[in-house]
């Protein structure tokens, strides 16, 4: 497995992951139109693109043939912000996550690492304790549409 950065050309593939990420993993903590809203709101390789010229990274893990996960981030004030950060369901539960989370806790040179995610996303909120995050806050907000984003925010410190 490797990790590298992510171009605009790779958009298209984050996209379809992303898709395939969030219909097997969502449905029970979003409805299946919030499921879509967001998918087009945050994921149409067109808003990726513009993140990335924006200055969010993207970071793709791969093998020899496919994209089995990504994650992306970028300063947000004295912090780092992990925005996203995804694996394939195939590929989940094996540590690919935690080397995502490495590789962009090495990049943020010891400035705190945060993150938003749903309340009721108790897979990842395992996932993120389990490295390290702790909750620091809770938020709901407004996305649009009738829609909320009910989440948690969880920060851990980087040491250099």
């Amino acid at each position: 497995m490797n990790i590298l950065p992510a171009a605009p050309e790779h958009a298209g593939e984050i996209a379809r992951l992303a898709a395939i990420v969030w219909r097997a993993d969502y449905p029970g903590i979003l409805s299946s139109e919030q499921i879509e809203y967001m998918l087009q709101k945050m994921y149409d390789p067109r808003v990726v693109r513009r993140e990335m010229a924006e200055g969010i990274r993207y970071i793709r893990l791969v093998d020899d043939v496919e994209l089995l996960g990504f994650a992306s981030y970028g300063p947000s004030g004295d912090e780092v912000k992990l925005h996203k950060l995804y694996v394939h369901p195939d590929h989940q539960r094996r540590g690919f996550g935690s080397a995502l989370l490495r590789h962009v806790e090495s990049a943020s040179h010891g400035r705190t690492l945060m993150l938003t995610v749903n309340k009721r996303n108790e897979k990842a909120i395992g996932a993120y304790r389990k490295n390290g995050f702790a909750v620091r806050d809770s938020i709901v907000v407004d996305i649009g549409a009738g829609f909320v984003m009910d989440d948690y925010v969880m920060a851990k410190a980087v040491l250099v």
